[in-house]
């Protein structure tokens, strides 16, 4: 047992540790580009308008070209740092090897909340769905979160070949129901009497105004910041994509191509959606338009509602098919962010042992979703007819509350390695630099503060601070003595001895 800086200590483990670790490289660019588009699309299809109830439809569009930019820059500094290391742990590897040990987890813990969580969150909007096609009671709503996670866990379990063939062709179809409903929602578009329908009353809160023409900022800027961490569900989880470096066959050529297709095509979508599903008589019978859409659980198929009313159940259940998409990929990233860690001993080691046949995370891939489950049912059976509301909103916060965090770490690790590792050999070089970089911890700082003053949700945030301090006590008390050279360990540690003698 050897001891480093920090009071850290790497074990010896036998050559057998990691055979019984390994995984099989299967990923092209086309492969990457449908990860991480489908790892996002979900956030098109729900979960993004709640932003609108906080802010209005101009402050939630204000809120998305401002995360919009963040995730620009943080791709570019994915795109530059993940094929300099291109190892499975993704942000923790990146955090390890600028920060330390210690840096490296707490980034690797932050990302482990959100991969933990947003499944769940998935699922809740998958079940609202199914819930409205199929006329079932609130009741039912845990079986269609069983038959969610059950099927597309044991899509993942069947190996990576299967898992990417899955996340290629839902990918592809939920985009094409996103095409449909873009399409059809043209001759229903009214901006100014739809999108614009929400002013303030004398107290300050939105009211609805029947013909429309209220203002695009009816609560000013406070409005755009509050709609911050509501604008993030549509990129979130993008930063997935270097979770699979190491089942990818070049990822020094082919991540940079996925991450920076994947963001271009996110962006349009994100544009055509927030436009189009807000600007047309989408309507509960009571509330229409942008003032309804703020607190729909379901707003696409609100959106065909209006836009195909004779086949809206058959296209709500087709645009199930995006949030399918995200929940089998990030299912996947949750596998491997898990394995990363216990790989290297910073969670129990028995999380990343991989199938015999498969070669897939399997302890990893079932813990994470028994976790997510079981967080939901607790909810579920706590707070009753409030659940919905709680997992709708207050899980999705949780889940940003800790990608933000993670974005922020990201960022700093690009501009430390930039700094003190700069002879790495980086295949590609972000554009942006360490400007870009800068921006992009900005916006995340700012996004994470606005959480925090949330009173709706920060129920949330205290949960995923508890999460954290959980974490952080099992890392500070064990884990950090029973470290093991993994990959990205190993890389990091011979880096920072080639940079000590240098220095010397």
């Amino acid at each position: 047992m050897a001891e480093q800086s920090g009071g850290i200590r790497y074990e010896t483990v036998g050559s057998e540790y990691f055979q019984k670790r390994g995984m099989r490289r299967f990923a092209r660019v086309g492969s990457l580009w449908a990860l991480g588009v489908g790892a996002v699309i979900s956030g098109h299809f729900s979960g993004w308008n709640f932003g609108i109830g906080v802010g209005g439809w101009g402050g939630l569009a204000i809120a998305g070209v401002i995360i919009g930019i963040m995730y620009i820059g943080l791709c570019f500094c994915l795109a530059e740092m993940s094929p300099a290391l291109p190892h499975t742990g993704a942000a923790y590897s990146f955090a390890r090897s600028a920060m330390g040990p210690w840096g490296g987890y707490v980034t690797g813990l932050a990302e482990n909340i959100e991969y933990v969580v947003t499944p769940a969150v998935i699922t809740f909007f998958v079940g609202a769905y199914l819930g409205g096609i199929f006329e079932t009671p609130d009741a039912f709503q845990p079986v269609w979160w069983i038959i969610a996670y059950g099927v597309f866990l044991a899509l993942n379990l069947l190996g990576v070949e299967l898992s990417f063939r899955v996340s290629v062709i839902v990918t592809l179809m939920a985009l094409a129901v996103l095409v449909v409903f873009w399409i059809s929602a043209i001759p229903h578009f009214d901006f100014q009497r739809y999108a614009l329908n929400m002013g303030v009353d004398e107290t300050g809160a939105l009211v609805e105004l029947p013909e429309g023409g209220g203002p695009l900022l009816p609560l000013g800027w406070s409005g755009v910041l509050k709609a911050l961490p509501f604008a993030v569900w549509l990129f979130l989880a993008i930063e997935q994509l270097p979770l699979a470096a190491e089942e990818s066959h070049d990822p020094k050529k082919d991540m940079p191509k996925g991450l920076l297709l994947g963001i271009l095509t996110l962006c349009i979508s994100a544009t055509l959606i927030t436009f189009l599903n807000a600007g047309i008589p989408v309507t509960d019978g009571t509330h229409t338009g942008a003032f309804y859409l703020g607190t729909s659980a379901e707003p696409l198929l609100d959106g065909f509602r209006v836009t195909i009313p004779g086949l809206a159940k058959v296209l709500a259940l087709l645009a199930v098919i995006g949030l399918i998409a995200s929940l089998h990929t990030i299912i996947y990233a949750k596998g491997r962010q898990i394995y990363s860690l216990s790989r290297a001993g910073y969670f129990p080691r028995v999380l990343s042992v991989t199938h015999g046949k498969h070669k897939v995370p399997h302890v990893a891939l079932i813990s994470g979703s028994v976790v997510g489950f079981l967080l939901m049912l607790i909810v579920f059976w706590a707070r009753g007819a409030d659940a919905g509301a709680i997992i709708g909103g207050t899980l999705l916060n949780m889940a940003v509350f800790g990608a933000t965090i993670s974005y922020g770490f990201q960022a700093i690790s690009f501009i430390l390695l930039r700094k003190n590792l700069p002879n790495i050999n980086r295949p590609y070089r972000s554009p942006l630099g360490v400007p870009g970089a800068f921006v992009t911890l900005v916006i995340a700082v700012v996004t994470l503060y606005m959480q925090l003053q949330d009173p709706i949700y920060r129920d949330g945030v205290y949960c995923a601070a508890a999460w954290y301090a959980i974490g952080l006590v099992y890392f500070a008390v064990y884990a950090r003595n029973h470290l093991v050279r993994s990959p990205e360990e190993e890389f990091a540690t011979a880096e920072r001895a080639k940079m000590k003698a240098m220095a010397h």
